[in-house]
């Protein structure tokens, strides 16, 4: 009996509109196989999470609250917020993922820079379609090209295509099986 598909809530947090993330969910559908469908609840900006000492906002507080957000039908959730993100061990992050508690986060503070709406949009296609692989179970990627490589900046997201190497789409292909 072939398993029901999963799908992905998309949770705008602050200023990303619903209709922003709507422009996700052809490529996570395309690359990733992953429905998803952006929630009618928006979230404010997570004022919770922000560190006063490093004015950013920590992403394991904001994944804990998108994690209480997961509903019967939905697999998994990925927020996506215009904050400055922080993990403990890096000045900054684009975004994160924790396959355990099933949820990620993402933002569009650095993916700003420099980028007119068109550059913007495929910034945040390119790393949505890459939290959503790390939920999957996908590994980072030492392809450069690679949607699974880990972007440090917002040119290496312009440098990565939307979709998945050989290699990462055979390892999702298993991890689908």
């Amino acid at each position: 009996m072939p398993q029901p598909q999963k799908v992905l809530l998309l949770v705008p947090m602050g200023s990303p509109t619903p209709v922003l993330l709507k422009e996700l969910e052809g490529p996570i559908s395309l690359q990733l196989g992953l429905a998803s469908v952006v929630s009618k609840a928006s979230l404010p900006a997570p004022a919770y999470a922000f560190n006063k000492d490093r004015s950013q906002y920590h992403c394991n507080a904001i994944m804990r609250r998108l994690a209480g957000m997961l509903e019967p039908g939905h697999s998994m959730v990925l927020g996506v917020t215009d904050v400055d993100l922080f993990v403990p061990d890096s000045p900054f992050v684009l975004g994160e993922a924790d396959r355990e508690s099933k949820s990620a986060v993402m933002s569009l503070f650095r993916l700003r820079q420099g980028a007119d709406g068109e550059q913007l949009r495929r910034r945040l296609q390119v790393e949505a379609v890459h939290q959503a692989g790390h939920l999957l179970g996908l590994s980072y990627c030492e392809d450069a090209r690679c949607a699974m490589f880990f972007a440090q900046t917002p040119q290496d997201c312009d440098r990565k295509q939307m979709s998945l190497c050989n290699n990462c789409r055979n390892e999702l292909n298993k991890l689908n099986r």
